[in-house]
């Protein structure tokens, strides 16, 4: 490495601070592909991270566009090229990635690519992913690749320190996930033995109530008196637990947070792609950041669920005087009148009764084969 000029060297201090300021895996993962695009001036980069079904939990590109990435349809599956970096775990250095016995081609929207190098990203013996490069900017010899042995050692220097970002980041989101678990489940033994009790009482004195209604109106009339008391007390603490059940990650780190994170976890979860964009968003009320993330929740769930979407989107941002939160998805959509005629709300109905509750309003367009598009919309912001 001596020989490297020392903007090289500045450049992987710098690209090395970068995947150590983040938490989120999602945002670990475009820092390194990013990070390694640059570093070895190459047109394209891509990191996948495998899952345990053949293909890929995510994968994540570099020079190539939104709308390039979103034609060339579903992630990639463990095979050829891609499968040796995760299985033969070695790193693969090609002068033409097309000729190679293992190249399966491309799919239809797929860029051509010829000159390539890969390397796996490990944690100890486990392979946790695969960093590929293509199509290095540089004058190539016929039949030599513009990837040197100089980027293929820079490029495992890069990966060690890849490995040890995403490992520290999964640790990261693992520990919030826990938290948040431990802490609703705490809420829900709270909940079952103060309202339980107070149910338990509330039947006994019904009852009571019951039995003396013939011989001893007057009693009876108190113990209806009784049931109205602990009623009201049941709903209060009813009331406070589901105040208390308002998301800790909202207070500790705000909604754009939050919302970041969990459509993160999603993206993972499901072989749809889950985006999220926030643009110039200040902090809201408690109320409005809480309907606000119920409502993308309870939109999220029926767009990977039951729309048949390849690609989810979420988008937080400022709008005229207020506050707009709009989740679209480009699955089957359906004909809002039908599913109101057939008893089925999809969760409309609770959506938007939590936009009216906090001054907001709700709006649903959909057609079928158009997708849907859910806006939210609060003042403020």
């Amino acid at each position: 490495m001596s020989h490297r000029p020392p903007s090289g060297l500045a450049a992987v201090s710098a690209a090395l601070l970068a995947m150590s300021r983040h938490l989120e895996v999602r945002d670990v993962l475009k820092t390194i592909v990013a990070s390694a695009r640059e570093l070895l001036d190459a047109e394209y980069a891509a990191l996948g991270v495998p899952d345990d079904h053949g293909g890929f939990a995510q994968f994540v590109v570099d020079g190539v566009s939104d709308e390039q990435w979103k034609a060339i349809g579903p992630l990639p599956r463990q095979h050829g090229i891609l499968a040796s970096m995760l299985h033969e775990a070695k790193p693969e250095r090609l002068a033409d990635v097309r000729k190679d016995p293992r190249f399966e081609g491309w799919p239809d929207a797929h860029p051509d690519m010829s000159d390539f190098l890969g390397l796996p990203i490990r944690d100890g013996e486990e392979i946790i992913g695969a960093l590929f490069l293509a199509n290095k900017r540089c004058p190539k010899p016929e039949g030599s690749c513009g990837f040197t042995a100089e980027d293929e050692e820079l490029l495992a220097i890069l990966a060690q320190h890849a490995a040890i970002a995403l490992t520290n980041a999964r640790l990261y989101e693992r520990s919030r996930e826990l938290t948040i678990a431990e802490e609703r489940s705490r809420l829900a033994h709270e909940l079952h033995d103060a309202v339980s009790q107070k149910l338990f009482s509330l039947r006994l004195t019904a009852q009571a109530a019951t039995a003396l209604v013939d011989r001893d109106p007057a009693r009876a009339k108190g113990e209806l008196q009784q049931v109205a008391a602990l009623a009201a007390e049941a709903v209060d603490e009813l009331r406070a637990a589901v105040v208390e059940l308002r998301p800790a990650a909202l207070d500790e780190d705000g909604l754009v947070a939050t919302l970041r994170t969990q459509i993160q976890v999603l993206d993972r979860a499901h072989t749809a792609r889950v985006t999220f964009e926030s643009l110039g968003i200040r902090a809201l009320p408690a109320a409005q950041e809480e309907a606000l993330l119920r409502v993308s929740q309870e939109a999220l769930h029926n767009a990977l669920r039951h729309s048949g979407a390849e690609h989810v989107g979420v988008t937080l941002a400022r709008h005229d005087s207020g506050t707009l939160l709009r989740i679209t998805d480009d699955g089957g959509g359906f004909e809002p009148t039908a599913i109101r005629q057939a008893g089925r709300h999809l969760g409309l109905v609770s959506m938007r009764d939590r936009a009216n509750g906090v001054g907001g309003r709700l709006t649903v367009e959909s057609a079928p084969g158009k997708g849907t598009t859910i806006e939210m919309e609060v003042p403020g912001g």
